[in-house]
């Protein structure tokens, strides 16, 4: 809704360039701009909808994108307009389809469109050829005809006899050979360097390799997966399958079926950079590994992912929310693999929901969208149950494994000894497991040694100079770091309130201190934590995967990374140490996560031939969420979540959004926020909520404030939120962002 006070920056006001012009064109430039601008092609220069264009902005040249290929305001004066400065040829345009939905998430989350354009050029190194990358073919082999090569050599030169240069990696995995062997055949003649253009990943797919024995489930399901892809229609299907149920493999044959089609595959992932056993999946099914898009990806890759997408040549994309933006030349199907988890959310810049911009994506294109999830979020399930999703279910684990037992551990009576966090039942499991040579994990969603630190002597605690948090103590690195914005400080050895030494006592326990714990009770135990501080990069937990893959780990302390994707067949005791972390603190959803979180992580357990068993410590065993996990009735907890929200109005039955203020000048948000609330239209199926303090009130050093606005289903939120902010000016030092459907209220 243009709320960014960038007009300044239009393109209209800056001087012009003195060049002979043609006609008119709208360039829509990535930034927060709510429009495209008109510039003028010189002459000989021409350009279509779609077509990729460096533009002068302000002062600097940018990447855009022709938005319309005719001009959008003919009372400017032409002498005012800049000059297209080229026309990017080397990638074919941006699709139709790609556009409007840029256009439909920019309306939709009330964003300028320039912003979510933004996300589509997220590697504009792209738009110029690619760079040449050294390569061989055959050289003069004539002299070489009669003589006897060996099998590898004989291998070599059948495989280069197309012409085609190839890398030489790629030589010597086609022959099975050695690099040694290639570079000998270079010293001789028989091979000569040549160049090519970086090759884009996953080009060539293998549709004939076979898939799994599948169960007569798995089979049922994907049939219906491969029916519906093959019928280019939109639909949107939920595939709810137990963990361990092989729901991974039944969507590669949805993917399969729109490969077979010459179109490509987008895969979303929540923590794609933490999916090395996926990836092995993949390449084992397809016979050559996925593209990966994440934040994570080199520069260099991202490049060739982009193009690869963006001229149809890349299959299959495998990616984390914003892969959903790249702009695929025939997209023909989308699957969101744990469409339930609450990363898809994203909380900064444009606020959107990867699934449902998915589904969105799909209708736009008439293709598939396929849900995939052990635990259905209540919006999907409650899609499901109105008929307005499919539903395929593999209600049973693959291979003849059998689901984990469940076991409450009731804290009031079976509690740890003081300043322990393992109960007496939980280490007798650790002891027969590690006694069994398998594996235990013991999850706990707290990363750091203790959450919060303080003086025994005066009671000080340390907390982020920079936001209502209280520093985690990170004991093996001797620091101190706020989880929020990345303040870190080194661990005092002097209280610098009384400056009494000695004095500092840990509250409560994160994952390292859950392993110290661990390592006095059984010393004999090979332990290893995963957390994200601690194994972040995607090397980092390929390596720690491996070590657990190979029985050289007896008990893994993680926090939720360990929770899903992870297929360990020795594992077969699960302990959550804090079952209760979660449910408090007012989250409407709440409830919702910590019963996914839990299911998700208990699913780690007896997933090989070896039956698991999981143990949920808790002080509140009768809560809905841990009597449901016991019971393994998620269908009835799910039913009575749903009729709370129901009841108060509330996602799925209601719709809301909220408005986040922050500022450094305390006094001036709060009273900007006093007249915004004076503003808000009134209507009786309408009800504004604040302002109030954030939960998060004090957030990068800015104060931050919010509005709840809650509404029926049918309101549109857009709309009302438009009136109400129509001609509001914020300030230089007051920021506003608009929430649609928040997911979160920190």
């Amino acid at each position: 809704m243009g709320m960014s006070q960038s007009s300044f920056l239009s393109p209209e006001n800056l001087p012009a360039q003195g060049v002979e012009t043609g006609r008119r064109v709208q360039v829509l430039v990535p930034g927060p701009l709510g429009r495209a601008y008109d510039y003028v092609l010189p002459e000989g220069m021409d350009a279509a909808a779609g077509d990729y264009v460096s533009v002068p902005f302000g002062k600097r040249d940018t990447a855009a994108v022709v938005w319309a290929a005719h001009g959008g305001d003919d009372s400017i004066d032409p002498a005012k307009l800049k000059a297209v400065r080229d026309v990017y040829s080397a990638c074919p345009p941006m699709p139709q389809v790609h556009r409007q939905f840029i256009e439909r998430v920019a309306r939709y989350t009330m964003n300028d469109m320039g912003s979510v354009l933004k996300m589509s050029l997220s590697a504009p190194d792209a738009l110029t050829p690619p760079k040449a990358a050294p390569a061989l073919t055959l050289g003069d082999i004539s002299d070489t005809k009669t003589r006897k090569h060996s099998a590898h050599r004989q291998k070599i030169i059948e495989f280069l006899s197309d012409g085609v240069p190839r890398r030489a990696s790629e030589i010597a995995a086609a022959a099975g050979c050695t690099p040694a062997v290639v570079r000998a055949m270079v010293a001789t003649g028989i091979l000569k360097p040549a160049s090519i253009a970086a090759p884009v990943p996953c080009r060539m797919v293998d549709l004939t390799a076979s898939a799994l024995a599948f169960t007569d489930a798995q089979s049922a399901a994907a049939e219906a997966l491969q029916n519906i892809v093959a019928a280019q229609k939109f639909s949107t299907v939920l595939l709810d399958g137990v963990t361990g149920s092989g729901k991974t493999e039944v969507y590669f044959e949805a993917v399969a079926s729109a490969l077979a089609q010459g179109k490509q595959a987008l895969i979303l992932l929540p923590e794609i950079s933490l999916s090395a056993q996926f990836m092995e999946r993949f390449t084992r099914r397809f016979g050559v590994a996925p593209a990966i898009w994440h934040s994570e990806v080199p520069a260099a890759q991202r490049r060739l992912v982009w193009q690869g997408a963006a001229d149809g040549r890349t299959r299959v994309v495998i990616g984390a929310r914003s892969a959903l933006f790249l702009p695929f030349a025939d997209l023909g199907v989308i699957v969101v693999d744990e469409e339930h988890d609450a990363s898809y959310k994203q909380e900064e810049g444009v606020m959107y929901h990867a699934r449902d911009m998915a589904v969105l994506r799909a209708r736009m294109g008439d293709i598939a969208c396929v849900l995939v999830s052990a635990t259905p979020s209540l919006e999907t399930m409650t899609n499901v149950q109105a008929g307005k999703y499919a539903y395929l279910h593999l209600p049973s684990r693959f291979g003849g494994a059998t689901l984990p037992a469940m076991q409450v551990v009731d804290l009031r009576r079976d509690a740890p000894p003081r300043q322990k966090f393992i109960s007496p039942p939980l280490v007798d499991a650790l002891r027969t497991t590690l006694a069994a040579g398998e594996q235990s994990l013991l999850f706990l969603n707290r990363r750091g040694y203790a959450p919060l630190t303080l003086c025994r002597t005066c009671g000080h605690r340390f907390q982020c100079p920079s936001c209502t948090a209280w520093l985690v103590e990170h004991r093996r690195h001797g620091r101190l770091q706020c989880h929020h914005c990345g303040f870190s400080q080194k661990m005092p050895n002097i209280c610098p309130s009384c400056n009494d030494e000695g004095s500092f006592a840990a509250c409560g326990p994160g994952v390292e201190r859950i392993q110290e714990e661990v390592q006095e009770l059984l010393p004999e135990a090979r332990t290893l934590v995963l957390a994200s501080d601690i194994t972040g990069s995607a090397n980092m937990i390929r390596s720690a995967v491996t070590q657990i893959e190979k029985g050289e780990v007896d008990i893994i302390i993680g926090t939720q990374i360990v929770a899903k994707g992870h297929h360990f067949p020795e594992l077969t005791l699960v302990g959550v140490v804090d079952a209760d972390l979660g449910l408090s603190g007012g989250d409407l959803r709440a409830g919702e996560r910590t019963f996914q979180l839990l299911q998700q992580v208990s699913g780690r357990a007896g997933r090989g031939d070896k039956p698991g068993r999981v143990f949920l410590q808790t002080y509140m065993p009768e809560q809905n969420v841990i009597r449901a996990l016991a019971a393994g009735d998620r269908d009835a907890f799910l039913a009575a979540e749903g009729r709370e929200r129901e009841r108060a109005g509330m996602p799925p039955y209601g719709k809301l959004a909220a408005l986040i203020l922050q500022s450094t000048d305390e006094m001036k948000l709060d009273q900007f926020c006093r007249t915004l609330a004076q503003r808000a239209p009134r209507y009786d199926d309408i009800r504004v909520l604040g302002p109030a303090p954030a939960p998060m009130a004090f957030l990068r050093g800015k104060h931050r404030r919010r509005f709840l606005i809650r509404s029926g289903r049918d309101i549109s939120m857009q709309n009302y939120l438009s009136e109400w902010l129509s001609g509001i000016k914020t300030g230089s030092n007051i920021q506003l962002k608009i929430d649609i459907d928040p997911q979160s209220f920190f």
